[in-house]
């Protein structure tokens, strides 16, 4: 968690330095959902984000070098600098990407879900017991995609949570103004599955709920809808959203119930931790956070050649002549005509 939120503190100054190009979506006051569910899957689970992915991916074990190189568009990141802010992936992490489009994540999810079933019924893979964490926010909601994975991951039993992460405003529209039905978990048995509730301000909360939710998906109990009800402490987004549509006091309500102090308070209520190791914890923290912003300044950009790549299903006959200009390098085509 403390991980999380300096990262995206540090993220902000970046940004505002203009070292860093694009949207960013920061996490600021959600770091509980993404520590309490994502802490307790395997490595071969996968974790489909959103474009607010980056405690996401730090959560799933993605080094926050290869994070913060991919955010200054530098070929040591975790898409060799193609993907930005929102779209972070990790084949190795199985982290399989930040989504910028609402609810687009669902459905990638879902398949991956699929996969999983299919490994250990179809192809007899007995030790196949993968699950997926599929991560979206309230706006997705109300999402055509949202209801039709719903009901696909009910009907075929799939290995998966839809994680609902309600921080009750999508962009600038308030949650109760947008839905017909704002308990949102309530859709869940709707479809079939069971459907929770669950306080997205308490780590310790949301790490049991995901606790069941995770282990009834690796059953082969099917899916889960859970809504963490939590907060985001910055504005939509910090390149173009002023933050003022919110109530003063609703925001000040909320930074109340912070995560982070919360668990800190609970820790050493109950002596599972001092004032002096969690300290120690914050300078460590830190001391990642500066190592991996010193990294990426350091690392070098993609070369142009790189510009091709991952744009068509097989870039070999592309190529940079010695005059600077693309060329198409098939001859099946006449040079000029490829759509470069």
């Amino acid at each position: 968690m403390i991980l999380g939120r300096a990262f995206e503190d540090k993220c902000a100054k970046i940004y505002y330095r203009e070292k860093m190009c694009g949207f960013a979506h920061l996490y600021n006051g959600q770091e509980a959902v993404s520590t309490g569910f994502i802490k307790l899957v395997k490595k071969e689970d996968s974790v489909v984000s959103t474009y607010r992915c980056h405690a996401h991916a730090l959560s799933k074990g993605v080094p926050a070098r290869a994070l913060m190189s991919e955010l200054l568009g530098k070929t040591t990141g975790c898409c060799r600098g193609q993907g930005g802010s929102m779209h972070m992936f990790s084949k190795e992490h199985n982290l399989l990407g930040g989504y910028g489009f609402i609810g687009e994540g669902i459905p990638v999810a879902t398949g991956a879900a699929f996969t999983s079933k299919y490994r250990r019924e179809a192809l007899k893979e007995a030790d196949c017991d993968h699950v997926t964490l599929a991560f979206f926010g309230d706006g997705s909601c109300n999402n055509g995609q949202f209801f039709e994975c719903l009901n696909m991951a009910a009907l075929w039993k799939l290995p998966i949570v839809f994680v609902v992460e309600n921080n009750l405003w999508a962009y600038g529209t308030f949650h109760l103004r947008a839905a017909s039905d704002p308990q949102i978990y309530n859709k869940g048995p709707a479809f079939g599955m069971p459907g929770i509730h669950v306080d997205g301000m308490d780590v310790l909360k949301v790490r049991k709920v995901a606790k069941t939710a995770i282990a009834r998906a690796r059953r082969g109990e099917g899916p889960t809808l859970v809504e963490c009800e939590t907060y985001r402490f910055r504005g939509h987004d910090i390149s173009s959203e002023p933050d003022d549509l919110r109530d003063p006091a609703e925001k000040a309500q909320y930074a109340a119930r912070d995560p982070i102090p919360a668990l800190k308070k609970y820790m050493i209520e109950n002596n599972l931790g001092s004032e002096a190791e969690l300290k120690a914890i914050d300078k460590k923290i830190e001391e990642v956070v500066e190592d991996a912003v010193e990294f990426a300044d350091e690392s070098p950009h993609p070369p142009r050649s790189q510009l091709l790549e991952n744009v068509f299903a097989d870039p070999k006959g592309f190529g940079i002549g010695a005059d600077g200009q693309y060329r198409f390098e098939d001859p099946k085509f006449t040079e000029g005509t490829a759509p470069v």
